[in-house]
C-alpha cells in the first residue's frame, strides 16, 4: 500500500520591483499559504539618490530644489517644511501675505495629490473611468501652479523668508473659477466610485489596522486618521496661518482600505474650503522679509514638522554657521507609513495585496530619497 506525501511548502511570490501596481520601484516578497499571505518582506532603495547627503554640499537656497524631488506629488508642501526649519533657526518673521499664499498653494497641492490618489486607486481595484475625472481636475490645478511658479512640478517657489515673487494679478479669479470645477469633479468621483458595489466589496474590511497598531507603526496622515486617531499637525501643532482657518479633521472608524480612501475624498472638501478662506483673508503687503541673500543660520539645531498629503513630514536641521547645513535628516511619511504594510497584509488574500498597498498612497521618491 502506498502513502501520499502530505507535506506543504509555502510559496514565495515576488511582486515588483518593476510592476505597475506597486506605484514605483517597490518590491514585496510575499510568503503564501495557498492564496493567503502569511508573511511579507518589503524591499526598498531602488530609487535612492542620497538626497540628505547632497544637502550637506548645497547652500540653503539650493536645497529647496532637492525637496521638490522627494515627494514629487506634494512639491510645495515639501518646500514649506524645509524653509520653515531654516526660518526658525534664523528667527525670521515671514510677511503675512506670503504665509497666506504658501498655505493656499500647499492646500491646492494637497487636493492635486489626493485627486491623483483617487483616480489611480480606482485603477488598482479595476475601475477605469474615475482616473479620467480626477486627472481632468488635477490639470486645472497644475495650470494654476504653472502660472504662479513657472513650473508644473518642480516649483522652487517657496523661499527662505517668503516666496519667490507675488502671485499674478488674476490669481484670485483663476483659483475661484478652477475651484468650482474641482468641487464638481470631486463630487462626481465620489458618486462614481465611493459607494460602488464592486468597489465596496474590494475595500470594505480589507487591510484593517486598529488605532493602537497604527500608532505603534508610526502611521500618520489620512492613513492614521482612517483608524480613528484625529491627529493632524495643522490642528495639533499649527503653523503659518492655519490658526486663522476653520476646518475639520475627518476620521474613519474601521481603518480598512475604504476608510483610507474616503479620508482623501473628505480632505479634498476641507482643503477647498481652506483655499477659499485664504482667498477671502489674503492681505496686501510684501511677500519677502528683509534678509541676506545667502542664508547663514547661526549654529544650532531645530526640528520642524508639517502635515503633507501623506502625513507628518519632519526636518531635523543642524547648522554649523556656514551657508550649508552640517546635517539634515528627513522624517518622511511614506517611508514610515510602509511599516504598517506588513500587519495590514497578514492573513489577507494575495488578490487584495495591491488594494492594500495602494491604499497607503506611497511615493517612492520620498521613501528612498
Amino acid at each position: 500500500m502506498t502513502t501520499t506525501d502530505q507535506r506543504q511548502v509555502d510559496m514565495m511570490l515576488n511582486l515588483g520591483p518593476q510592476h505597475p501596481a506597486t506605484h514605483g520601484v517597490f518590491r514585496m516578497l510575499l510568503t503564501l499559504d495557498g492564496e493567503r499571505i502569511v508573511d511579507m518582506e518589503p524591499h526598498i532603495g531602488y530609487l535612492h539618490r542620497g538626497s540628505e547627503k547632497l544637502c550637506e554640499n548645497e547652500s540653503y537656497g539650493q536645497i529647496v530644489t532637492l525637496f521638490d524631488r522627494m515627494d514629487y506629488i506634494a512639491n510645495l508642501n515639501n518646500e514649506l517644511v524645509f524653509v520653515r526649519a531654516v526660518e526658525r533657526l534664523m528667527g525670521l518673521e515671514v510677511p503675512e501675505r506670503a504665509q497666506f499664499i504658501r498655505v493656499l498653494l500647499c492646500e491646492l497641492n494637497r487636493v492635486a495629490s489626493h485627486l491623483l490618489f483617487l483616480g489611480t486607486y480606482g485603477l488598482d481595484v479595476g475601475a477605469m473611468t474615475p482616473v479620467m475625472y480626477t486627472f481632468r481636475e488635477r490639470e486645472r490645478i497644475q495650470n494654476i501652479f504653472e502660472s504662479v511658479t513657472g513650473a508644473r512640478l518642480m516649483h522652487n517657489y517657496i523661499r527662505i523668508g517668503g516666496i519667490k515673487e507675488d502671485v499674478p494679478s488674476d490669481f484670485t479669479a483663476r483659483v475661484r473659477a478652477a475651484l468650482e470645477f474641482v468641487k464638481r469633479g470631486v463630487d462626481e468621483t465620489d458618486r462614481l466610485l465611493s459607494f460602488n458595489e464592486v468597489f465596496l466589496l474590494r475595500t470594505k474590511g480589507v487591510g484593517v489596522i486598529d488605532a493602537k497598531t497604527a500608532v505603534s507603526c508610526g502611521l500618520t496622515g489620512p492613513n492614521l486618521r482612517a483608524s480613528g486617531v484625529p491627529y493632524d499637525v495643522r490642528k495639533d501643532n499649527p503653523y503659518e496661518v492655519y490658526p486663522y482657518l476653520t476646518f475639520k479633521v475627518p476620521v474613519g472608524e474601521r481603518g480598512d482600505c475604504w476608510d483610507r480612501y474616503y479620508m482623501r475624498v473628505l480632505e479634498c472638501h476641507e482643503s477647498i474650503s481652506m483655499i477659499e478662506q485664504c482667498l477671502d483673508l489674503l492681505p496686501d503687503g510684501p511677500t519677502m522679509t528683509q534678509t541676506r541673500r545667502i542664508a547663514r543660520p547661526p549654529k544650532g539645531e531645530v526640528y520642524v514638522h508639517a502635515e503633507n498629503p501623506r502625513g507628518d513630514i519632519g526636518v531635523f536641521l543642524v547648522s554649523d554657521g556656514s551657508d550649508k547645513p552640517y546635517r539634515l535628516k528627513v522624517r518622511p511619511p511614506s517611508f514610515c507609513n510602509l511599516v504598517a504594510l506588513r500587519p495590514m497584509l497578514l492573513n489577507s488574500y494575495v488578490a487584495d495585496s495591491i488594494a492594500i498597498l495602494g491604499s497607503i498612497d506611497i511615493v517612492l521618491g520620498e521613501v528612498d530619497r
